[in-house]
């Protein structure tokens, strides 16, 4: 489903549905997309709200649903509603991780483990039978605030030497940060869609996310 030798876009949708239908059509149908059902965004409207989402993207949408517990059935919720990519917390035992994997892969879609508050990757990822697709190394969005919280692209080079997994970097990425990932070498940028008050960084919903998608396509290239 994904490329190694390809660069990929992740526009992560955190509001409703309205929203993100809205700014949809504005977005040029590259392969090179992945469109992110975000924490809040499936919060808010729920499988029905990823549903439609899944409908309105030709492409692979991201379910960040981040499992912690009850893996099966929350991929199985995913997966119905049609996502092609699904996230876990890296902080969830053990047993629900592998358990998150293993269903991702019957289903054959991707499993993504989000390191988001995990001090060393490695760690998390030694006792799994079988490795996620993905890696997501990621500075949360309370973090942003903190000139101290950085992404930490040193982990990307120490997971690679162990592991043959996709890296995918999150948190305030702007198209400078999207430069930085790729050249420590992430496959992944994952870029919010905000609105203008929003607190957080990322793609503005008043810009032309035509041109400003293209800019950001263009410099991971």
């Amino acid at each position: 489903m994904l490329d190694n030798n390809v660069r990929y876009l992740q526009l992560a949708f955190n509001d409703d549905l309205r929203l993100a239908r809205a700014i949809l059509p504005r977005i040029v149908p590259d392969p090179r997309i992945m469109i992110e059902a975000g924490t809040p965004f499936v919060k808010r409207e729920g499988m029905a709200g990823l549903r439609l989402l899944a409908r309105s993207w030709p492409g692979i949408v991201v379910a960040d649903i981040k499992v912690s517990d009850g893996a099966l059935g929350e991929v199985d919720m995913a997966a119905q509603a049609g996502a092609k990519a699904v996230t876990a917390l890296g902080l969830a035992p053990v047993e629900t991780l592998r358990l998150f994997v293993e269903r991702c892969k019957q289903y054959g879609i991707l499993s993504m483990i989000d390191m988001l508050g995990v001090e060393e990757p490695l760690q998390v990822l030694r006792p799994f039978y079988t490795q996620p697709d993905v890696v997501v190394i990621h500075r949360g969005r309370d973090e942003e605030s903190n000139r101290n919280k950085m992404i930490r692209y040193r982990q990307i080079n120490r997971i690679r030497s162990k592991y043959d997994v996709f890296i995918s970097a999150a948190g305030g990425v702007d198209l400078r940060e999207a430069r930085s990932a790729v050249f420590n070498g992430a496959n992944i940028v994952v870029v919010n869609v905000v609105k203008q008050n929003d607190p957080w960084g990322g793609i503005t919903i008043d810009e032309d996310i035509t041109a400003i998608s293209a800019r950001f396509l263009e410099t991971i290239s």
